[in-house]
């Protein structure tokens, strides 16, 4: 089993930069990749940003790119979000998942809210 704790998020005016952790425990860690998702009120979880953990390769939604980074720290078992420049539509509850199958996200943290004020 795999735990998955996020912690960063808040409140922010648009503009403003944010840092999200995701920090995972448990079972023998060498997952296929990490990624940052994101629901807003009424709309679907969409894919924010992933990391490959092996290669650490990215991927980026169109929206967040040039805006938001996803970093790994192997030893910590910890990924990031560095999110600068953001903006009212930002605002979503953000999850960490790690999946062990590309394509596939197998567990998930509890959320953390972030929220971009005008």
């Amino acid at each position: 089993q795999v735990q998955v704790v996020e912690s960063g998020g808040g409140l922010v005016q648009a503009g403003g930069s944010l840092r999200l952790s995701c920090a995972a425990s448990g079972r023998t860690f060498s997952p296929h990749s990490m990624g940052w998702f994101r629901q807003a009120p009424g709309k679907e979880r969409e894919l924010v940003a992933a990391i490959r953990w092996s290669s650490g390769r990215t991927y980026y939604a169109d929206a967040v790119k040039g805006r938001f980074t996803i970093s790994r720290d192997s030893a910590k078992k910890t990924v990031y979000l560095q999110m600068n420049s953001l903006k009212l539509e930002d605002t979503a509850v953000y999850y960490c998942a790690i999946g062990y199958v590309a394509g596939n996200y197998d567990y998930w943290g509890q959320g953390t809210q972030v929220t971009v004020s005008s």
